[in-house]
């Protein structure tokens, strides 16, 4: 397994992997979340590929202050090889190299099984409590 930006010829491959995944929602659109992406901090955007295969990603960014962590997906299939672990490594490695002195990220209530992974990792809860606001409205994602 190598870890490598995200290319643009990655795209269909990486919303599968997404879809399969259940990271996708409705009301966001994972084409335009890439577009998105690779318009800020694109070398932020990194894949796990074996062979040919997209086995993993990761969004990770930075704004001076925070930074943080998206998208993090590995296949099914693929679980409990330590290609999570070594994404995140990857995203922590190069947040550090930029000076950022913490990572947050957000995980779904219920989520049990990433809520363990990132523990094991050594992430804990903040104890704080999420507010969003939507800017733009995607379409609902295909």
């Amino acid at each position: 397994m190598k870890i490598r930006p995200y290319f643009e010829t990655d795209e269909a491959a990486v919303v599968d992997l997404w879809r399969r995944c259940e990271v996708t929602r409705p009301w966001n659109d994972p084409h335009k979340d890439i577009v998105r992406k690779l318009a800020v901090q694109r070398e932020l955007f990194l894949v796990a590929q074996c062979d040919d295969r997209i086995v993993g990603t990761v969004m990770a960014g930075y704004e001076g202050h925070r930074g943080w962590i998206n998208y993090l997906a590995v296949d099914p299939d693929d679980r409990r090889l330590g290609y999570g672990r070594a994404l995140m490594a990857e995203a922590e490695r190069l947040l550090r190299a930029r000076g950022c002195p913490k990572i947050n990220l957000q995980v779904r209530a219920g989520n049990d099984g990433a809520i363990a992974f990132y523990e094991r990792l050594g992430f804990a809860d903040d104890k704080v409590v999420s507010f969003g606001k939507r800017l733009e409205h995607d379409e609902a994602a295909s």
